[in-house]
């Protein structure tokens, strides 16, 4: 084995995809001095990725509220990657807040989480002063940060390239390169992972001139849970529907309306916000929505895949975990054998 992994390590490593898995992969791999071809079908950069849909909150605290516990534990490594490499990261804390007729829900929020800092109508106000008045608690995550989904993606790409990668956009797959192929292509390795499914995600992007929030704003409602982002210069990605359906068709007028909806009860300036854009992306998942990475065709291939909800969250974790394996053959337990 450990022969083995010294000639992978030697030889070219092209990663397929340039979503936020492709981009972490290229770029752990190519700053430990591997020789790294990414590549990607589309011709512009992202507009086939379901990352550009993504809010970008890297909050593994508020997550595990729905998710397994690794995804809590992986996603506090993700977090601390993402503070040692992105200087774009915001580091404001995340806010949960609940109607107060909903007040069994931010407790449920509460108990099922860890490291929140209950707050009170005062301190919430403190903290967001626009939403002063609004609700009579708030649970703080302070650890938790956020950024552009956009800006983040072409900053990797940007590192990427001057960590010496090649870089080719519009190309398509060779399944049989020189060396090791890293499959990060989420949903267009559908075919190759008959148990992957798709889970459609809808978001809106607003714009208001009336409020400001400096950090990620879960509201909890019994209808639809949102989240609202703050992306800078008054725009806010309000987000997202969970469907289990893969189709990637524009949203429906129901989903954008239970979106609107809840964002008008977080706050009445989004009545009168400007709709910037609007859609919907289809995240790759597993049947228990935890990530892999799969070894396949004798080790040949890995594939990286099943991002769920936590690409962002976890993307940096898995592609550290790919290096660990390629120097020391040690197995991170996202490891499975296809």
């Amino acid at each position: 084995m450990s022969r083995k992994l010294r000639n992978v390590a030697t030889s070219s490593i092209t990663v397929v995809g340039a979503g936020i898995f492709g981009l972490w992969q290229a770029l752990v791999l190519a700053r430990a001095g591997h020789r790294i071809h990414l590549i990607d079908k589309s011709e512009k950069p992202f507009t086939a990725s379901a990352s550009r849909w993504a809010g970008a909150m890297i909050a593994p605290d508020c997550e595990a509220e729905g998710a397994p516990t690794v995804v809590r534990d992986w996603g506090r490594e993700g977090l601390d990657h993402w503070r040692a490499t992105y200087p774009g990261l915001i580091v404001n804390g995340t806010l949960v807040v609940a109607a107060a007729r909903d007040q069994s829900e931010l407790t449920r929020f509460e108990n099922m989480t860890q490291r929140a800092e209950r707050k009170d109508a005062q301190a919430l106000a403190d903290l967001e002063p626009d939403l002063a008045g609004r609700f009579n608690a708030a649970l703080y995550y302070a650890h938790e940060a956020h950024m552009g989904a956009g800006a983040a993606l072409a900053w990797l790409r940007d590192a990427v390239y001057a960590a010496g990668a090649q870089v080719s956009f519009g190309a398509n797959f060779d399944p049989k390169p020189d060396g090791l192929i890293i499959d990060c292509r989420g949903m267009g390795a559908k075919d190759d992972l008959p148990k992957l499914r798709g889970v459609r995600g809808e978001r809106i992007i607003v714009a208001t001139n009336d409020m400001r929030l400096s950090r990620p704003v879960r509201l909890l409602h019994p209808r639809q849970p949102i989240y609202v982002v703050p992306q800078g210069d008054g725009r806010f990605v309000i987000g997202a529907t969970v469907i289990e359906r893969e189709d990637a068709e524009p949203m429906t007028v129901k989903s954008a309306l239970d979106l609107m909806s809840t964002a008008y009860a977080l706050h009445p300036a989004f009545a009168e916000a400007s709709i910037i854009d609007m859609g919907a992306g289809v995240r790759p998942a597993f049947p228990d929505n935890i990530p892999r990475i799969l070894i396949a065709q004798d080790g040949r291939t890995l594939r990286v895949n099943g991002a769920y909800r936590h690409g962002f969250l976890l993307a940096p974790v898995l592609a550290h975990a790919v290096a660990d394996y390629l120097k020391t053959g040690a197995r991170h337990a996202a490891f499975a054998d296809e």
